[in-house]
């Protein structure tokens, strides 16, 4: 049904084969069906030594682990244990079994993220794990010349790698009708299917604004308490991003409330009914959409964690699509989908408001110049090579 080409996410791999030398347990985070297990096996290939895998909905692998500590306790080298959620009651386990001196297994866990299930890791496995977020694919994965491919479909391998258009299409619309009725209910989210469905797709129709809380929780009949767990559960499940503000000590009034993007421009597309590139460069949220998958792959290529990442808007209308921090570091980024990108006075403002150390702007022209002393236009389709160089 669908091209089976394996992509190689060496950086993932790398990162995490990493993680495993300092942490006993190591979570592979992401949403289903991201590729979380063909990373891991990816990870147990290259492995030196001994490697067992537990598929959690297996019902066989189930039954070998009704006896957790039994069945986990000789395993020597790397222990892989597969949807994890379904089994929460193994953590107190994996405690234990960290805590062995000298340690002859190190675990790495796969699982949806969910919040039951990133509270009890934490409480359970405190100083003993390390979590790695897993997103689709990205540019540095399948390469510069995928990008308007990789914008349609999204990075789910199942999208992406799909024979044509029309399989990338339904299995998209299959995705998200099974992730709301069957996915979310797994993570022990208790929101009805068709409720989970109309929020998803009206999040669709403000993907890159504001998210506003009053006016989602009067669509739904709701109190705005109800529609920001709504949003905090699809959050959780990696899906959707909560952009958040950054708040600059001046005087000006900022933005509060956070940015909201779909996390995978296919999903995007899908919950828009968006077939085809001629669908989506005649849809009002084109522009969105592009800066929400430029956004993204940004984001993917600085390896930057959630918590480094924010926009910036001040009710004067001055405003920052994206604020990298890292230690002392501040870089700013703007998204215009145009072939003649110039520096603005909200830019400026940003530069001066929030001390950045770089700027740029990311535009859908041909060619990566200067703007400013601290201002680089850079082309999107040469985003690999001139934003590691800058």
């Amino acid at each position: 049904m669908y091209n089976r080409g394996m992509i190689d996410r060496d950086a993932h791999r790398r990162t995490v084969t990493a993680l495993l030398r300092d942490f006993p347990v190591v979570a592979i985070l992401g949403a289903r069906q991201v590729g979380k297990s063909t990373l891991a096996m990816q990870i147990m290939a290259s492995h030196r030594g001994p490697a067992e895998r537990f598929d959690l909905e297996d019902p066989a692998d189930l039954a070998r682990l009704d006896d957790a500590r039994l069945a986990l306790s000789p395993l020597r080298g790397l222990v892989v244990l597969d949807e994890v959620q379904r089994r929460p009651d193994l953590f107190p386990v994996l405690r234990v079994l960290a805590d062995r001196r000298p340690r002859p297994a190190r675990f790495l866990v796969l699982g949806s993220a969910s919040p039951e299930l990133l509270r009890q890791s934490s409480e359970t496995l405190a100083g003993r794990i390390a979590f790695h977020a897993l997103d689709g694919f990205c540019l540095s994965e399948t390469g510069a010349d995928t990008m308007d491919q990789l914008w349609l479909r999204g990075g789910f391998p199942g999208s992406f790698l799909a024979s044509s258009g029309a399989l990338s299409f339904a299995w998209r619309r299959n995705f998200i009708r099974t992730f709301v009725e069957r996915d979310l209910a797994l993570l022990g989210v208790r929101v009805p299917a068709t409720t989970m469905s109309r929020f998803w797709a009206m999040l669709a129709h403000y993907h890159g604004q504001i998210f506003n809380a009053s006016e989602f929780g009067r669509a739904f009949g709701v109190t705005d308490k109800t529609v920001r767990h709504y949003l905090d559960v699809l959050s959780g499940a990696l899906v959707v991003r909560q952009l958040l503000p950054f708040h600059a000590n001046i005087a000006k009034r900022q933005v509060k409330a956070p940015k909201i993007y779909i996390r995978d421009s296919g999903l995007l597309h899908g919950l828009l009914d968006l077939r085809e590139r001629r669908d989506l460069d005649r849809h009002p949220k084109v522009g969105a959409s592009w800066e929400g998958f430029l956004l993204q792959q940004v984001i993917q290529q600085l390896g930057a964690a959630d918590d480094e990442c924010y926009f910036w808007a001040t009710h004067s209308g001055a405003e920052l699509d994206l604020l990298w921090i890292r230690g002392r570091r501040r870089w700013g980024f703007e998204f215009k989908r145009t072939s003649a990108p110039a520096m603005t006075q909200s830019l400026k403002a940003a530069i001066e408001s929030l001390k950045l150390e770089r700027a740029f702007v990311i535009h859908a022209g041909d060619r990566t110049f200067p703007l400013h002393p601290r201002v680089t236009a850079v082309a999107a389709a040469r985003l690999l090579t001139d934003l590691t160089r800058l």
